[in-house]
């Protein structure tokens, strides 16, 4: 399929940028990152000389996503007037300590819930650099190589978190002069929003819709993603753009299967798990599943990763996130709390679960295997045979998950090879992400309405959007990298 270009894209050349953006009420947008691909999330927008980003995420996956988050950003930092952050994944908010460290000194926008996920997210994603870098600085000395240098510290993360600003969903505030924003329940973790932008000029309005991530529609802990409002322009992400999600019901079946058929093989369960959302809600199913009957009674649960734990903690103190089942839930009792669950944050304790030869259920970060504790799980339980492996959220192209649940036979783990002989489940029903008919559905039908489409792999997720959007007359364009796009 060809791309289709709409003729209402204004492409601008790169030596007549500059001049379109000083002209009265242009708007310029341009995709800094998840253009054509997943991750790496930034959206800038330009108008009457005001610089407004959307997210500023790490690139994740791929051999090139090192590089690619070193890079100098293709914007000053110190130009930006405001941001405004979807919500707290790293793909979203993972370069914001490096945009403060190279002058950014506007306000972070984001809701109650989005920063206090941030702050942790923020803060173990610093530990990681800082322990890599000394890793790497070990072996560059004794190569004689200079001195590895992590990408962000913890001294910038806290810098960083002097410039949140909390806003409430469905406030309209003033951004900067002549831009206005309104943040939209976006379903998909706790605090997501869609972000919608109205930007005036003289008598003039556009309207410009950020989607952010959307949830997947009856998610048993979230609301659901409020509709996409009439708007001029919308950025819609397409992680799962091309498919459908199984029933939940029918995934949740199957989770309870695969965790019943690996320990009565006396084996061990290890859930990869996206700390925030993902590890609460597989903990909320567990406590279900026991009590219906579904796993059984006795069985120790292990979820090894501070920061879900502290996430855990950061859910109970945002009702105003909830769907109303779950708030009922957490009035009468703790709903993730459970006979046999063991919380580890030490070192030591998660040292000493590879110790246990069956019977566990592991649930350790992250989610596409690119860092964290799981991989030390992987290692110990992936060769064999009796231990089984539940895939349970999405896995980025070039990531350990994404090998594994493509059917790679042996995998390097800590340069170690390691042979994949447990047994492998990918259930998508969990996904915290809508799938195509949700987006559709959020989307809306109106033709008058123009959407670029972002935050999708190229050749599936985003064609298979335009695809849907084509049959049904809707103007779109796949904005590449950097691209500046007139959106007046």
């Amino acid at each position: 399929m060809s791309v289709h270009e709409p003729q209402w894209v204004a492409l601008i050349p790169s030596r007549q940028v500059h001049k379109a953006a000083s002209m009265a009420f242009d708007i310029l947008y341009r995709c800094h990152g998840a253009a054509r691909e997943v991750t790496g999330s930034c959206h800038h927008i330009e108008c009457n000389g005001r610089n407004v980003l959307i997210d500023c995420g790490l690139f994740q996956g791929g051999a090139d996503a090192e590089r690619a988050n070193a890079e100098p950003f293709a914007f000053d930092p110190a130009c930006i007037h405001a941001l405004l952050l979807t919500h707290a994944h790293l793909d979203h908010c993972g370069r914001l300590p490096l945009l403060v460290r190279q002058g950014f000194r506007g306000r972070i926008h984001a809701t109650s819930a989005t920063i206090d996920l941030a702050r942790i997210v923020l803060l173990d994603a610093a530990g990681l650099q800082e322990e890599d870098a000394r890793r790497a600085q070990r072996r560059g000395r004794r190569r004689g190589q200079e001195d590895a240098q992590p990408l962000f510290t913890l001294d910038d993360v806290f810098r960083t978190m002097d410039y949140f600003s909390p806003v409430a969903y469905e406030k309209c505030f003033d951004l900067t002069p002549g831009i206005r924003a309104r943040f939209l329940d976006a379903g998909h973790i706790l605090g997501s929003a869609s972000i919608l932008l109205e930007i005036l000029g003289g008598e003039r309005k556009v309207d410009i819709l950020f989607s952010g991530d959307l949830g997947n529609p009856g998610h048993p802990l979230l609301r659901n993603a409020k509709p996409a409002p009439p708007s001029d322009y919308v950025v819609m992400e397409t992680t799962y753009g091309d498919r459908a999600h199984r029933p939940q019901e029918k995934s949740i079946a199957e989770f309870y299967d695969a965790i019943s058929t690996t320990l009565r093989r006396e084996g061990n369960v290890i859930i990869p798990t996206f700390a925030l959302e993902r590890a609460q809600e597989v903990l909320y199913q567990i406590k279900r599943g026991r009590a219906d009957g579904h796993l059984p009674p006795r069985m120790s649960v292990f979820l090894d990763s501070p920061m879900a734990i502290s996430a855990t903690d950061i859910f109970r103190r945002h009702p105003e996130c909830f769907g109303s089942e779950f708030l009922a839930s957490l009035r009468d009792e703790d709903p993730f709390g459970m006979p046999g669950l063991h919380f580890t944050r030490d070192v030591a304790d998660s040292m000493a679960i590879n110790q246990i030869a069956g019977g566990a259920v592991i649930l350790a970060g992250s989610g596409m295997c690119t860092g964290g504790r799981v991989r030390h799980h992987l290692k110990h339980n992936l060769w064999n045979e009796k231990n089984g492996v539940i895939f349970v959220g999405y896995a980025a192209e070039g990531t350990l998950a994404r090998r594994i649940i493509d059917g790679a036979r042996e995998v390097r783990i800590f340069d170690e090879p390691i042979h994949v002989r447990s047994s492998i489940w990918t259930i998508n029903g969990f996904s915290a992400h809508a799938d195509q008919h949700a987006l559709l559905d959020w989307l809306g039908t109106s033709p008058r309405r123009q959407v670029l489409l972002v935050h999708g792999e190229y050749a599936r997720g985003m064609r298979g959007m335009a695809d849907q959007l084509l049959e049904r007359g809707i103007p779109h364009y796949l904005p590449a990298k950097g691209q500046a796009i007139r959106l007046t």
